[in-house]
């Protein structure tokens, strides 16, 4: 009876290792393809965990979920076109180490960070699950609001030397995020009285547009003959171990915040990769080689949205609130099993909550494997030169923005953002402050009228509570590091690192 009992002991492992690594490779390339995405990946898996048990099914998904966040980050890196909608702040560096010194190495640090930030975010998950839940309850609509601005602000660091031309990039941003019907009262905003904007822009229409496109306009006009992936200067094109160890100071911070911003419902990867790739540029040696191909904002980001996804099943666990609406995809795998999760999951499911910590930890470990045996053939792409290059990522995003709807009115919206993105960056317009802006619009507009409503009309209601006045101090501490910062570059005070050194 002990030898059968060990051999399904065993059978049960191998099924969990075979759907871990399935989930994990189909996550990868679904997430590396620009325009699909997490939610795509889920979507096409969900219906095979019907005939699941409860945790083969959860952690098929779940695997998938950690490989597309990473696999976003492998076509930023290589086309400069972000494959998941968190992966846009990693488009940054990653794609500029990628041309001037190798996609391999670039890569490497993506897959590193990921696999440190997959961990921490298990780690906290298995082991702060039900005090870190409470806590993100304790946040109202102002803590929203501000947290909200909080970002606006982090993130105008990304912004051209040009302080109002990175302000106007935001506004342009949240205006676009006001596109389609007003929750509050049902009025048509900026809609044109077309039909296909009620809803209003679709992020993946918005990011292969501003991503997307302007790349392929950029190779047409400057870069048709060039290829890139050239070793320089007998620099080796693999990124070592002692090379991740110089840039653990950013890693770690990308993993504390991607985990604590994942738990808020509705901020996510997308935020949390912007907050940490802001965080990282503040902590700089160098600020200055940001966005010029810094290893320290690829580790940031990628840290932070694969932390994010352990932060993000916290509420959905503990609460039965899913921190993201790919969460509430791997909670209807809980439901459709007769399993809710909530506050008695963990009482009355103990062996499964074993096998999902335990199970979480090892997807994040196969997401590296998978990722590690890929990774020299994902980094050829960029010895392709730019004729061969731009006609398929123009296919790759054509196909992208058409199958999250099935619409070409889609493919056209995104090719005019493109067009007019391509023209903002010409004149020094920052792309990465409108897209967060066009992100965390919604969220600031919607929570600062809920609160507003909730006190009556009085905005005194942003400085009663404890969250909320801790937050309008981190605000006004980040506007006066700006300020003293900028003060010091123009006095020349601030030190100035060589480029081709520093990289």
């Amino acid at each position: 009876m002990d030898i059968l009992n060990l051999d399904l002991s065993l059978l049960y492992i191998l099924q969990i290792v075979a759907v871990v690594l399935i989930g994990s490779v189909i996550g990868m390339f679904i997430g590396a393809l620009p325009g699909l995405g997490v939610m795509v990946a889920l979507v096409l898996l969900f219906p095979l965990s019907y005939s699941m048990s409860p945790l083969l099914a959860v952690l098929l998904l779940l695997s998938a979920y950690q490989s597309a966040e990473y696999g976003g980050s492998i076509s930023s890196i290589t086309i400069g076109i972000p494959g998941t909608a968190s992966a846009a702040a990693t488009l940054l560096d990653g794609h500029e180490m990628a041309k001037r010194r190798s996609a391999k190495s670039a890569i490497g640090y993506s897959l590193a960070a990921s696999c440190v930030g997959g961990l921490f975010g298990a780690a906290v998950l298995i082991f702060l699950s039900a005090p870190m839940s409470r806590f993100a309850l304790k946040f109202s609509d102002s803590e929203f609001f501000l947290l909200g601005i909080l970002g606006i602000i982090a993130v105008a660091a990304l912004s051209a030397a040009d302080t109002i031309k990175g302000l106007v990039s935001g506004i342009l941003g949240m205006m676009a995020g006001t596109v389609g019907v007003d929750i509050f009262t049902g009025a048509r905003r900026f809609t044109g009285g077309t039909a296909e904007l009620l809803e209003g822009i679709n992020i993946i229409v918005l990011i292969v547009g501003v991503f997307a496109f302007t790349e392929i306009f950029s190779i047409v006009s400057e870069h048709l003959h060039k290829v890139y992936d050239k070793k320089r200067d007998g620099k080796s094109d693999k990124m070592t171990v002692k090379d991740f160890l110089k840039v653990w100071k950013p890693t770690g911070a990308g993993s504390l915040i991607g985990t604590f911003v994942g738990i808020f419902p509705g901020m996510g990867g997308v935020t949390s990769s912007w907050f940490s790739y802001s965080a990282a540029k503040k902590m700089s040696k160098r600020p200055e080689t940001f966005g010029k191909g810094n290893p320290e904002g690829i580790v940031a980001p990628e840290a932070a949205n694969n932390a994010a996804v352990g932060g993000a099943l916290l509420p959905m666990l503990s609460l039965g609130i899913p921190g993201s609406p790919s969460i509430a995809i791997v909670m209807g795998a809980f439901i459709i099993h007769g399993i809710q999760p909530g506050p008695r999951f963990m009482e009355n499911n103990p062996e499964l909550v074993f096998g999902l910590f335990a199970g979480f930890v090892f997807t994040t470990i196969a997401m590296y494997a998978v990722g590690k045996a890929l990774t020299p053939l994902f980094s050829t792409v960029l010895k392709v030169k730019g004729y061969y290059l731009a006609p398929a990522i123009l296919m790759l995003s054509i196909l992208g923005v058409y199958a999250s709807k099935q619409s070409f009115f889609d493919v056209w919206l995104a090719f005019f953002i493109g067009l007019a993105a391509f023209a903002l960056k010409k004149l020094h317009y920052s792309m990465p402050v409108f897209i967060l802006a066009f992100v965390l619009g919604p969220i600031i507009e919607e929570s600062l009228r809920r609160a507003l409503v909730i006190s009556g009309g009085s905005y005194a209601i942003f400085f009663t509570r404890v969250y909320s006045v801790i937050l309008i101090a981190i605000i006004l501490a980040i506007l006066a590091y700006s300020a003293i910062s900028r003060i010091r570059r123009k006095t020349g005070t601030e030190p100035i690192v060589d480029e081709e050194d520093a990289l």
